[in-house]
């Protein structure tokens, strides 16, 4: 099929991006990479008057620290995170996910923001903002603000973005320390999307006790999720207490939406995440202990 005739709109600026959106409402939709948006047109599941590309917008991509926290911008390309030597050091959960991102030209098209602003739950970089606390930056003729990441993901295919927002970039803490980071993920194909994932966060103080922690979960619900009894009952224990697989059956417990399709039923989703979140914690324990 093809896609439903449209007008096309390339703004150099945000500025001029988010006059479009507001001058043509609900009949607009941006694009950034593509990847998710353009199969959608094509087969007539999405269906636009207006389409506004991001692709040309400078101050939307970019990677840079401040102070405490690394900024990426909206447009960066997944291949560009990939390959960042700053993302590596600063944010190394972004970077140790995003090779399971689909496929290398896919990488190259896609982006940060439209990753996020799709918002497919089992997706990565969602559940990598949620475990981490990622600041959303967004942009409107209204103005600009932050979106907590744990504010950002409402459901299917849904985040807190109005129709005339643009996600303009994304600020990650830096954790340091004794720390180590880890993403865990089952698929039925290697760069399928995840039966279910998890993302680890581990920081330990000097006697080997866990002072914070995060795990994110993705394709085990409508939206990315944080387990946050299993991190409770890990944070204060000395990291040899904690039981991985423990962590892992306290982090699926009570998820009460998992989904069920042909990938695989409910019950079984969550014996899959179970595994991989005590994976990922173990990984990201280890390497928070030892280096």
């Amino acid at each position: 099929m093809k896609p439903a005739a449209f007008d096309y709109h390339r703004p150099s600026t945000v500025d001029e991006s988010v006059s479009l959106l507001a001058e043509f409402g609900d009949d607009a939709k941006v694009i950034a990479g593509g990847q998710s948006l353009v199969p959608m047109l094509a087969l007539r599941i999405a269906v636009f008057d207006h389409l506004v590309d991001l692709g040309r917008i400078p101050e939307l991509r970019g990677i840079r620290r401040e102070g405490g926290s690394t900024w990426v911008g909206a447009g960066t390309t997944q291949a560009t995170i990939e390959h960042s030597a700053d993302i590596a050091g600063a944010v190394p959960l972004l970077a140790r996910a995003t090779p399971l991102i689909a496929h290398v030209p896919i990488r190259n098209r896609g982006t940060l923001g439209g990753s996020l602003a799709h918002a497919d739950a089992a997706a990565e970089y969602p559940a990598v903002a949620l475990a981490l606390d990622a600041e959303l930056q967004a942009a409107s003729v209204r103005g600009k603000r932050s979106i907590p990441a744990g504010r950002f993901f409402t459901g299917v295919w849904t985040t807190e973005l109005a129709d005339d927002e643009v996600l303009t970039g994304v600020r990650f803490p830096v954790w340091s320390g004794r720390t180590g980071f880890a993403v865990e993920e089952f698929a039925r194909r290697k760069h399928d999307f995840a039966v279910a994932g998890a993302t680890a966060a581990v920081e330990l103080d000097d006697t080997d006790h866990v002072v914070r922690c995060a795990i994110g979960l993705f394709g085990l619900g409508p939206a990315p999720q944080r387990a946050s009894a299993a991190e409770a009952g890990a944070i204060g224990n000395r990291i040899t207490d904690v039981d991985a697989e423990e962590i892992g059956r306290q982090a699926t417990t009570d998820l009460e939406t998992v989904p069920s399709d042909l990938h695989g039923s409910s019950a079984y989703r969550k014996r899959v995440g179970a595994a991989v979140v005590a994976r990922a914690w173990r990984r990201a324990s280890e390497e928070a202990a030892h280096g």
